[in-house]
């Protein structure tokens, strides 16, 4: 209505009236021919009954991208609005894209070539194990995870894994539960018994290292301070068997012996990502702790100094604390998604003991530097990439304690068609490993930059190609060249 006129200026009032609050009648789910509508719809957050509600909408979109078994370009959402009885149907569209990969990789460690094959199986359907009709070629559609996996050299090493991941337990309520077990072996070549004129006998020259270990999980996701926060829970058990190891002089302090490592960790996390491979927008924020019992605050009368090694590592004892973030900015607004992105990361860790009498863990350390494609890890090490340089240039040959790192990523997507995934992208990153807090200096950082590629295959998963310039000298590794590619296939950057 126009209310006054007066020289140039005309006051205008908009009068509105406010109908009632649309409510939810119908939540429809086309387009789902392999996964299970209890999976999708116990992600959706639009309930019948509740009224209408828009953040309700793009969160559900969020989740059912995050599941990774729908095409997220072309997930839709249709309201059908019914003015005479004030209900809307919500009709969400999706299509699904192949979740399971076969892996096939391969990785340079301890001067050897090592391969390595795994399934992953993302939708899985433990529930419709029994019935032969469901072999496509596993059972599917309840969006259970199960991931086998084989490593080796040859005789020199294999190592075998298992997990299963059921991400809600009960069917009700978003609690996760998971188990994983594995086993591996690493040896000089030499057989493991030899015939002799007494008979059958341990090989006196055969040097091994034989690992088991197993996880129980459990996580939750919470309610407060908001629903992106999850809490998980771990408990694992490693036994560390070596035989006239002798490379475990270094490493591990003895060359015969076991060492048993009974260790729970807790790690609470935020994750809002929008969705896992080419993130547009949403933050990823991690806080862990993993810590093994304090056995030498129980025996304090006890002489650890005056042990052994494989005495005094007999049940391993550590403290171990990480954080991570991970934030995604989208810098440009196409119409046809492909947008200019950028991606920050900072992540610090530290490894720490208990009693100087037993001194520091001979397990769990920290190594940086290279593209962390190394196929294996001996000793449950984190391996952290720094691209531009060598593999573990930037620690020592034992692992380091105190580790830091920052990465600024411009993504910019090539094609986000769900058969071939990829995007370009340049880097910065900087990195730096200590062994105490003496000698911490957050400043003092090895850099390096680049450009790189990232190309996803549903069966074969993320696969990566970086070229990358160290801007720092080494000290330990004068003859380092300057610039590198780095390439990985079937596993990740080794992020902190």
């Amino acid at each position: 209505m126009e209310i006054l006129a007066e020289g140039d200026s005309i006051d205008l009032e908009i009068r509105i009236r406010e109908g009632r609050q649309y409510r939810m009648r119908n939540v429809i789910i086309k387009g789902n021919s392999k996964t299970n509508e209890h999976v999708v719809r116990r992600e959706i957050r639009t309930k019948p009954g509740q009224l209408f509600n828009r953040s309700d909408v793009i969160r559900t979109q969020r989740e059912l991208s995050n599941l990774g078994y729908f095409n997220p370009e072309s997930l839709g959402v249709n309201p059908i609005q019914d003015q005479r009885t004030g209900t809307v149907d919500l009709e969400y569209t999706v299509e699904e894209k192949p979740s399971d990969r076969l892996e096939l990789s391969g990785g340079w460690g301890a001067g050897r070539l090592v391969m390595s094959i795994g399934l992953s199986f993302t939708n899985f359907s433990l529930r419709k194990i029994t019935d032969p009709k469901a072999y496509q070629p596993l059972p599917s559609g309840d969006g259970q995870t199960l991931n086998l996996r084989a490593q080796t050299n040859g005789r020199y090493f294999q190592s075998y894994s298992f997990s299963f991941v059921e991400p809600w337990m009960g069917g009700r309520k978003a609690n996760s539960l998971s188990f994983s077990a594995y086993a591996s072996v690493q040896s000089n070549g030499e057989p493991r018994y030899v015939n002799s004129d007494e008979g059958r006998i341990r090989n006196p020259g055969r040097q091994s290292l034989v690992i088991y270990g197993t996880t129980l999980g459990f996580g939750k996701r919470l309610q407060w301070p908001d629903d992106f926060f999850i809490l998980r829970a771990n408990a694992s058990y490693q036994l560390y068997d070596l035989r006239n190891y002798s490379s475990g002089q270094v490493i591990f302090s003895f060359a015969d012996g076991t060492s048993n490592v009974i260790s729970a960790s807790l790690q609470l996390s935020r994750n809002s990502v929008d969705q896992p491979f080419f993130a547009r927008s949403g933050s990823d924020v991690s806080f862990s702790v993993k810590a093994t019992p304090p056995y030498s605050l129980f025996n304090p009368d006890k002489d650890y100094a005056s042990l052994e090694p494989a005495d005094r590592y007999r049940f391993a004892e550590f403290h171990k604390w990480k954080f991570t973030t991970q934030w995604f900015q989208k810098l440009t607004n196409s119409k046809t998604q492909h947008n200019l992105v950028l991606m920050a990361r900072a992540g610090w860790g530290f490894l720490g003991r208990y009693s100087d009498a037993i001194g520091d863990s001979p397990f769990e350390r920290f190594y940086l530097g290279g593209a962390a494609l190394t196929g294996f890890q001996l000793d449950g090490r984190e391996i952290v990439g720094l691209r531009g340089y060598d593999d573990f240039s930037l620690s020592p040959q034992t692992g380091n304690f105190i580790v830091s790192k920052y990465t600024a990523e411009l993504r910019f997507p090539v094609s986000l068609n769900p058969q071939a995934t990829i995007y370009t992208l340049a880097f910065a990153q900087a990195g730096n490993t200590w062994g105490n807090f003496d000698k911490f200096d957050p400043f003092r950082l090895y850099r390096s930059a680049g450009v790189g590629l990232r190309l996803y295959l549903p069966m074969f998963g993320p696969m990566g190609l970086d070229y990358g310039w160290r801007l720092d000298d080494v000290p330990t590794a004068p003859n380092m060249a300057r610039s590198q590619f780095h390439f990985t296939i079937g596993i990740d950057l080794g992020e902190l």
